[in-house]
């Protein structure tokens, strides 16, 4: 047939290789020059995704750990030996200050840390400041604020909780121990050779108060000093920062702040007592039956924190991947977003990761 229907313009020359063959009508893809230029932009891009990562990663640290310092956990460092053998001087504490926005109160047994209800550190003597170059005293300051460091500036105190509102403490029984609503108390948490205590005492702790004491008896001036002054010497719940639940460091001194079984058989006060009757910081019970107790609310927090951050990382990383298509084939570079999925697949066809 001849040209005769068709518009001008519309022939097609017929061209063909040298080798006879006419060339494909498909598009021909990249070169090997061009794919290894694009996967360099690709990791280029990758790089410096990560780079600014870094600052935003930095900042929702802070953020969690002055979170974690306001209304959660906070570090504290023991300056005196009031609570030996159980926190030695120097060792750093973590105290749950979450449970008690929830109205949990402190119980027989705990150690707490409460700030100063009136001259019971006045002998103390300060102690004496190292005089740091100004950038380090303001890192300190920075650290301190967030609560990565403990205060020195704060003026609080660490005691382990013997006795609660209602209850009738005493000292001492035929034995020579304290007594808690008569329910003698065995207290193997006392610093070796210490006494319960070196003189007689009788209290009966008012309502929403505690009657606290130091382990290491014979060097702590807890309420038994204070019996002469407002209350007997105890100490208000509301004064209360938190409950101590682990040292954390030295790591050789790790250990977790549990209550003694020894104030399990005290009964409570005739009447009741609100505050051992009150909320627990524990979300199970005592290990009854060999079970592993669930961490305190506080807890939660620290793990909830890291995992979140490892998941935020995670989920902006970029990957690269490759496949070969044969003879001549091509390279496929693809990147997968936050969170999301290119639907490839590995060689033996699992899911890409």
């Amino acid at each position: 047939m001849g040209n005769r229907g068709r518009p001008r313009g519309s022939h097609r020359v017929d061209t063909r290789l040298p080798t006879g063959y006419r060339p494909t009508s498909g598009r021909v893809g990249p070169g090997r020059a061009e794919r290894r230029k694009l996967a360099r932009k690709v990791k280029r891009r990758r790089q410096r995704s990560a780079i600014k990562e870094i600052p935003l990663l930095i900042g929702v640290a802070l953020l969690i750990a002055l979170v974690l310092k306001t209304f959660l956990v906070q570090a504290f460092v023991i300056p005196s030996g009031s609570m030996e053998q159980t926190i030695r001087i120097g060792d750093r504490v973590l105290v749950d200050k979450l449970t008690p926005w929830f109205g949990s109160k402190p119980t027989r047994g705990d150690v707490v840390v409460f700030k100063d209800p009136g001259g019971w550190l006045e002998d103390e003597q300060p102690v004496a400041k190292k005089d740091d170059p100004i950038v380090v005293k303001q890192v300190k300051q920075g650290l301190t604020f967030i609560g990565l460091l403990p205060s020195e500036n704060e003026r609080d105190l660490i005691k382990r909780v013997v006795a609660v509102g209602g209850d009738t403490v005493k000292c001492c029984d035929t034995q020579g121990r304290v007594t808690v609503n008569g329910m003698p108390l065995n207290e193997a948490y006392i610093h070796p050779g210490n006494k319960p205590s070196s003189f007689q005492f009788e209290v009966k702790v008012p309502k929403g108060r505690l009657w606290v004491m130091g382990d290491h008896r014979s060097n702590s001036a807890d309420s038994r000093f204070h019996r002469t002054e407002a209350f007997n010497g105890t100490v208000s719940e509301e004064e209360v920062v938190g409950r101590a639940m682990v040292i954390a460091w030295p790591i050789g001194h790790w250990r977790r702040l549990e209550e003694p079984d020894t104030y399990a058989s005290v009964p409570d006060a005739p009447g009741g007592s609100a505050t051992a009757l009150g909320a627990s910081h524990r979300v199970a019970n005592a290990d009854r039956y060999g079970l592993i107790p669930l961490p305190s609310p506080a807890e939660l927090p620290l793990v909830m924190g890291v995992v979140g951050l490892r998941r935020i990382r995670r989920g902006r990383r970029h990957g690269v991947r490759s496949g070969c298509g044969g003879f001549g084939g091509r390279s496929t570079v693809r990147t997968r977003g936050s969170g999301g999925e290119t639907g490839a697949t590995g060689r033996d066809g699992s899911p890409g990761r």
